[in-house]
């Protein structure tokens, strides 16, 4: 699993350092970069890629909904391999539409990890750190043992 927050550099040719823990889970198969749906990139491993890509190919095409989901995620997917020093390279249609340049947060999400322009991630953590917003938001979800995945 992807767990954990992590600032590194973004170089000068688009290449981002990945944490050495991430490294391992994206070795083998490779791995996807997407544009994410907050103001983030997603990038996956490729099975994980896989099952997005067949929920997204099992929608009904005549939905518009799911036709600009299968824009969002498929038209700004690239593949990515880990390079020998642990880096991926970030298209550049995908560091404009994030604004980055330099610095970039790294974010575990269980599956895949998010890729954050420092500013935007802070205001994601100032939102995550408001206890009594937290309480109110996630009321509804229940993480219990016994609770059905499917019905959160």
């Amino acid at each position: 699993m992807f767990l954990g927050q992590f600032q590194h550099n973004l170089d000068d040719k688009g290449r981002l350092m990945i944490p050495s823990r991430f490294r391992d889970l994206l070795a083998g198969d490779g791995a996807f970069i997407t544009q994410g749906f907050d103001k983030c990139l997603m990038v996956m491993t490729e099975e994980y890629f896989q099952q997005v890509y067949d929920r997204i190919e099992a929608m009904n095409l005549a939905d518009p909904t799911a036709r600009l989901l299968r824009r969002l995620i498929l038209s700004n997917a690239y593949p990515v391999e880990v390079d020998k020093i642990g880096r991926i390279l970030v298209p550049q249609n995908l560091r404009t539409f994030l604004q980055i340049e330099g610095e970039a947060i790294v974010a575990g999400q269980g599956e895949y990890f998010e890729v954050w322009k420092p500013a935007d991630w802070n205001v994601q953590m100032a939102q995550l750190q408001d206890v009594e917003a937290n309480n109110a938001r996630f009321s509804t979800l229940d993480l219990s043992k016994n609770s059905n995945p499917s019905q959160a």
